[in-house]
This record gives structure tokens, C-alpha cells and sequence, in this order.
């Protein structure tokens, strides 16, 4: 049985998000802050955490990054849950590493249908060193070398990244980039893999790489040594 851990300090949510998971045959554990979270952490780490923004003390955000920042944490998935629907929260938290961001009010069923989707997302099987020409991808220990030379990116560049390499030479719509990297595909917000492919040409023409990354007209990307921009 898959174990998730629930921050959230408003008790009602809580209780709701646990027995919605609780009768699909998840063992589910609430919390209200972070201190209760690491407290348990210590005891048994779980599948995914369902994290709210809004907490006493230390704020989701915060608790968020010091996961991602963590050897020990950094792997385990986590998805957002807050009443902020700005854009910008969205693009905050997802560049701090979360999977998912469900704003609310949410339906049961959508909660169910995201949690399962990260769920078999974190499932893939981690090729833990790939290369294409002279780039090196180590995912565990998250370096990128280009000839020897360290390249460094942001958390969602380097999925990004390895998401391509993975793929080289097969085109990637910007949809199926957020559905598998960000987890999520509003509309108007294919931008956003625009804007951190434009970052990845750029930090690694700072290093001598010719462009890898091609743009497929009205397609995508694809990884191939006759990039464009």
C-alpha cells in the first residue's frame, strides 16, 4: 500500500483529503506543520506528500525547498495544494521542485487522477548516467558536465534536460512536456517550457556546447546536434 503524507493545517481539508485516499487504497498520514512532517519523516518517508502553501510557522514553500535541497528527501514527489491561483505561485512552486500544483477548491477526483499520475511518473525506471555527444547527465547525484565542464541548472531544467536526452531525436510537443516534466497542462502555459529551454541553450552555450536542442516548427523539441534557436 502506497504511503502519503498530507500538510495541511485547516483540520476539515485534512480529514477530507485523507478518506478520499484512504477508500483508493492509500495509507494516509495528516499533519498540521512542518515540525509534525520531519517528526515522522524520521520514523518512515512516504510516496508523495500533499503539501499546503499556507501552514503556521513555516510556510510550504519554504518546507518545499528544504525537501528538494535534501539527499535524503529530494526524490520523494510532492504535490502543492493552495487557495493561490496566480500564475506566478504556480511557476514559484514548480521551479522549486513540486510535481504537481492543484489549486483550491479541488473534486475528489481530481485529487485521485493527479496523485496517481505522479505517482507512475516517479515509477519510471531512472537511467542514472546518460550521455548524448559530449554531454554527461548524472541524475542521482543531479550534475551535467559538458567536456569536463560543470553546467549548472535549476531543478525543472535539469528534468527537462534528461527528458530530452532520453528521447533524443524524437519530437516532444510542449503539451507532453508539462504533462511529464511540471505535471500539469493549462492553457496558455506551453510558455513555460519555451522559457526554460531558451535558459538550458543558454547556460550551455556559456560553456562552448553547440546548440543540441532543436525546434521543431508547430511541434516542439527535439535533442539533436542541428539544434536551432
Amino acid at each position: 500500500m502506497r504511503l502519503i503524507y498530507c500538510v495541511e493545517d485547516e483540520a476539515g481539508i485534512r480529514e477530507l483529503i485523507t478518506l478520499a485516499l484512504s477508500t483508493a487504497d492509500f495509507e494516509v498520514k495528516g499533519f498540521e506543520d512542518a515540525a509534525a512532517l520531519y517528526a515522522e519523516m524520521k520514523n518512515r518517508l512516504p510516496d508523495l506528500i500533499l503539501l499546503d502553501l499556507m501552514l503556521p510557522k513555516t510556510d510550504g514553500m519554504t518546507i518545499l525547498k528544504e525537501l528538494k535541497n535534501s539527499s535524503e528527501y529530494k526524490n520523494i514527489p510532492v504535490i502543492i495544494l493552495t487557495a493561490k491561483s496566480l500564475e506566478l505561485d504556480k511557476v514559484k512552486g514548480l521551479e522549486s521542485g513540486a510535481d504537481d500544483f492543484i489549486t483550491k477548491p479541488f473534486g475528489v477526483l481530481e485529487l485521485l487522477a493527479r496523485v496517481k499520475a505522479v505517482l507512475r511518473r516517479s515509477e519510471k525506471k531512472i537511467e542514472e548516467e546518460i550521455r548524448y555527444k559530449d554531454l554527461v547527465l548524472d541524475y542521482s547525484k543531479r550534475i551535467l558536465h559538458y567536456m569536463d565542464k560543470p553546467v549548472t541548472l535549476t531543478y525543472k531544467e535539469f528534468e527537462l534536460l534528461y527528458y530530452l536526452m532520453l528521447n533524443r531525436g524524437i519530437v516532444l510537443s510542449r503539451d507532453k512536456i508539462l504533462q511529464e516534466i511540471w505535471g500539469y497542462d493549462y492553457e496558455g502555459e506551453t510558455r513555460t517550457v519555451d522559457m526554460h529551454i531558451k535558459t538550458i541553450r543558454q547556460k550551455l552555450e556559456a560553456v562552448g556546447c553547440i546548440n543540441y536542442i532543436a525546434t521543431v516548427r508547430s511541434a516542439g523539441y527535439k535533442l539533436d546536434e542541428q539544434g536551432d534557436s
